[in-house]
This record gives C-alpha cells, sequence and structure tokens, in this order.
C-alpha cells in the first residue's frame, strides 16, 4: 500500500549512503521524545527534585534504557513490514482482539490529549493570565491548523524545532543555579528508594512509555523507508533508526534530568515542596528571577503544543490503521482519528472543575491501557508470520515481555495509588 511518505516502496532504488546520511535519519525519533517531556512528566520530574533532591535521577536513566528497547521494537515493524502497529494488528489479529485492543488504544490517545492540551492551557495562563479553558481552546485551535495544513515533513521540523527551544530553555534555567554535578553523577547510576518515594518513582517509571507514542513510531519511521524488498536497504534502515531512538531519547534524558535537577538546586535546596506546575513558575521567580519563570512557562507552553501534535497524530494513525490504511492527513479517516482524540480531550476540560484532577484522570486511563498495547507490540514482533526473518529473537522476545511485565506492574500500582 502507497503510503503519505513519497520515498516508500520505490523499488529497485537503492539510497546512498554516507558518514552524514545518518542526520537524514533523524526526527522520527524527536517526536516521540515529544511524549517523554510533556506536561505530565514534568510534574512528575518537578515532584521528584523538590522532595528528594538528586536522588532520583537514576528514574530517568531506567525509563531511557527501557522507553529505548520498547520503542526500537515497535520501529522494527514498521520498517519490517510497512505497517504500522494499528494496520499489524487489523491485519494479523482476530477482529475481536483487534478491535478492542485500538479501540482502548483511541481512548488512550484522548487521555493523552488531555493532558498535553491542559499543560499548554497552562502556560498560557502562567504567561498571560488567560483562563484555562479559553487557553484549552487556542491549543487545540492551533494544533488543528498545524496538523491540517502542513505536511508530515514540515510538522518534523516544527518538533524538533520545539524540542530545541525546551531543551535550550531548561539549559538556560540551570545557568542560573547551582548545581551540585557531583551528587547529579551519582544519582544518575545508584538507584535508592527514600522514604515516601515509591509513589513519584512509579509515576515517573510507570507512565514515560505511553500508548500513543508505539503507534506513532511505528507509523513515522517510514517517512524514512525506501525498498523494503531488498535486505541490505532494511539492515541499513535497522541500523540508522536505532541511532536516531538513542540519539532522541538521550536527549530527552537529558531534559528530563535537567527538570529534576532544577527543582533539586532550588526548591530542594530551600525545603519547598512542589505540587503543581503553577505553583513551581512562581516559586522559581524569587528564587532564580522573572526571566527564568518566564522561560519556564514558555518551555511548558512548547511542550504542550508540540506533545498535542504528536498525540493527534497517533490517534489519526490508530483510527486509519482500524480501516487497515495508513495515516494521511488528507483522508477522512486519518482526519476523524485526529478530531476525536483533541476534541473529545477538548470536552473533557470543559466537564472537569479542577485541572490537576483531569491530569491525575488521564494517567490512570494510560495505566490500564498501557499493558495491552506493549504485550500486542511483542506478540506482533517476535511473530514470524508478521516479521518474517526480522521477528523477535527468543533473547529479545524475553527482555521486552519482561519490561512489559515490569511496566505493567508499575502502572498498576500507579493506577492503585491514585485512587
Amino acid at each position: 500500500m502507497f503510503r503519505i511518505f513519497k520515498n516508500v516502496d520505490r523499488k529497485g532504488y537503492k539510497p546512498r549512503y554516507g558518514g552524514l546520511d545518518i542526520i537524514k535519519f533523524i526526527g522520527p525519533g524527536l517526536l516521540v521524545t515529544v511524549g517523554f517531556i510533556d506536561p505530565g512528566n514534568w510534574a512528575s520530574n518537578l515532584a521528584a527534585g523538590a522532595d528528594y533532591g538528586y536522588a532520583l535521577l537514576w528514574m530517568v536513566t531506567l525509563s531511557t534504557i527501557m522507553l529505548i528497547l520498547l520503542q526500537h521494537n515497535v520501529a522494527h515493524l514498521g520498517i519490517a513490514t510497512g505497517l504500522c502497529l494499528s494496520e499489524a494488528a487489523v491485519k494479523h489479529l482476530k477482529p475481536v482482539y483487534s478491535k478492542f485492543l485500538l479501540s482502548s488504544a483511541m481512548f488512550a490517545s484522548v487521555s493523552t490529549s488531555l493532558a498535553e492540551i491542559l499543560g499548554g492551557a497552562i502556560a498560557l495562563d502562567m504567561m498571560f493570565e488567560i483562563p484555562v479553558r479559553v487557553g484549552a481552546i487556542l491549543v487545540t485551535i492551533f494544533v488543528f491548523i498545524m496538523l491540517f495544513t502542513n505536511s508530515y515533513r514540515l510538522i518534523e521540523k516544527w518538533i524538533i524545532a520545539f524540542v530545541s527551544i525546551i531543551g535550550l530553555a531548561f539549559l538556560y534555567e540551570l545557568s542560573f543555579v547551582d548545581v551540585e554535578w557531583s551528587s547529579a553523577m551519582i544519582g544518575w547510576v545508584t538507584p535508592s528508594f527514600p522514604k515516601g518515594s515509591m509513589i513519584v518513582i512509579m509515576s515517573v517509571l510507570g507512565a514515560v512509555v505511553m500508548p500513543h507514542n508505539l503507534f506513532l513510531h511505528s507509523e513515522i519511521i517510514q517517512s524514512r523507508q525506501w525498498n523494503r524488498e531488498d535486505d541490505e536497504v532494511i539492515k541499513k534502515q535497522l541500523n540508522y533508526e536505532f541511532l536516531d531512538t538513542l540519539f532522541s531519547m538521550l536527549i530527552g534524558w537529558a531534559i528530563n534530568s535537567a527538570m529534576i535537577i532544577l527543582a533539586a538546586a532550588t526548591f530542594f535546596k530551600f525545603h519547598t515542596s512542589v505540587s503543581e506546575l503553577e505553583q513551581a513558575q512562581k516559586l522559581l521567580e524569587p528564587l532564580v528571577g522573572g526571566h527564568a519563570a518566564i522561560i519556564f512557562a514558555v518551555a511548558l507552553l512548547f511542550a504542550g503544543i508540540a506533545s498535542t501534535i504528536t498525540s493527534g497524530m497517533a490517534g489519526g494513525s490508530i483510527f486509519a490503521g482500524m480501516y487497515n490504511e495508513p495515516y494521511d492527513i488528507k483522508d477522512n479517516h486519518s482526519r476523524i482519528g485526529v478530531a476525536i482524540s483533541l476534541l473529545l480531550a477538548l470536552g473533557i476540560i470543559f466537564l472537569i472543575t479542577n485541572p490537576f484532577q483531569g491530569l491525575i484522570i488521564s494517567q490512570m486511563i494510560l495505566s490500564i491501557q498501557l499493558p495491552f498495547t506493549i504485550f500486542m507490540q511483542v506478540y506482533l514482533t517476535s511473530s514470524g508470520k508478521v516479521m518474517g526473518k526480522y521477528k523477535n529473537t527468543t533473547s529479545t522476545k524475553i527482555i521486552l515481555y519482561t519490561l512489559g511485565g515490569i511496566v505493567a506492574v508499575l502502572n498498576v500500582f500507579l493506577f492503585i495509588s491514585m485512587i
């Protein structure tokens, strides 16, 4: 099936691979990274740094390793089969199973969009005192414009720019504080469980792998795909995809680490607990200055917008896959999927009175759905019928199922703790 990406399935065509060609493959992983630095992660990271200093930085390291393995695996599905995760489920699972799994994945996409839109709206409230509901409308409208008027390639460039701004914003923030780098180095590689920290640990580790990102990565990785009938080309693509994923996830690791370090160097140092994003922004101003507080809000706004864009794309990919179609914003099924993900999320925001409670509800829904998506993915990528010679090896399958089990258990505990 011909996909929206122009360089797919060009039979007989072999791309030239040179030393700088890896740069051409950078992009899909960064769109996935946006979900790793979304507003939901901000709250958990700031709480971790404010309450426990540098002690919980190891969570970011562990969660990044988990994310690399799972995202790398689902990207292989897209490269080897030419199908996204949603299409593969429809093609290779019994209809009763695929319909249930993909319907639940759509609910997860809506839940994700709710959190991302709320994050952008909260940022607008911080910067311009725009009411959260009005801000949510503005964020949603902007994202619709971005998705419906821009090609994938242009959106990818926008996302790369947004991620760059977020990263630079935290570098700027860190330049104002006195960081104990020796403590940070120890924290990154030394697991510790300070008293009362389990809920924070579970919230960071359990929420870092998001269902919509697994669907999204298997779709957008095909923007870099050429002739799938040439084993040499596929092997090079698999190698380059891993480098793209590794590079992108390390950027996510750095930004998440910067959030914890900033909170440790400011809030923890002055024994100030943080539970909400608005509170963090207000507390930063007297500690590091007004400019830093504004930059914090700007970074949050870009994180909210970028993650809402990718969440909408994931919703479009999941819904189109139900009809055995690739994501294409010019196609009605993809448009309907995007609309369901964003508009239902916006509608729910208008029904809730407490934005913070809305974030909690969204994470609970993700906690319930995530294990289904992970185990479906590992089942498909371990199947010779689906993947052919590129199926998971026995050792890879064991590792992935173990990771899936760990993430599932963490999310169950997170769900229980939220109740």
